[in-house]
């Protein structure tokens, strides 16, 4: 049951323009400090995991790794995506809740 209500605040949020997803983005969103919340999917490489695991840790950017790429693509009506950074406050208190 939580497994749905993660996704369904991640779609929430995609369809207020308040997620951006895709490595680049991520990394982006992170850098410039308008990134909250990082969610990796936990089948993502483990170069991936790494990447965002210390970019999250230096910039102090809580991350969470979670559910699988499909999932993560499909909450957020897209392909496979295997990382996605949340913009609003409101959203990552609430989906940090329920991780």
């Amino acid at each position: 049951m939580k497994n749905n209500r993660v996704l369904s605040l991640i779609g929430l949020a995609t369809k207020a323009g308040k997620t951006v997803s895709g490595e680049f983005s991520t990394e982006k969103s992170v850098k410039t400090g308008k990134g909250l919340l990082v969610i990796v999917a936990e089948d993502a490489s483990e170069n991936t995991k790494k990447k965002f695991r210390n970019m999250c840790s230096f910039y102090e950017v809580p991350i969470s790794f979670y559910s699988d790429k499909e999932s993560l693509g499909r909450a957020m009506g897209k392909e496979f995506r295997a990382c996605l950074a949340v913009q609003d406050e409101n959203f990552a208190k609430a989906i940090m809740k329920e991780v």
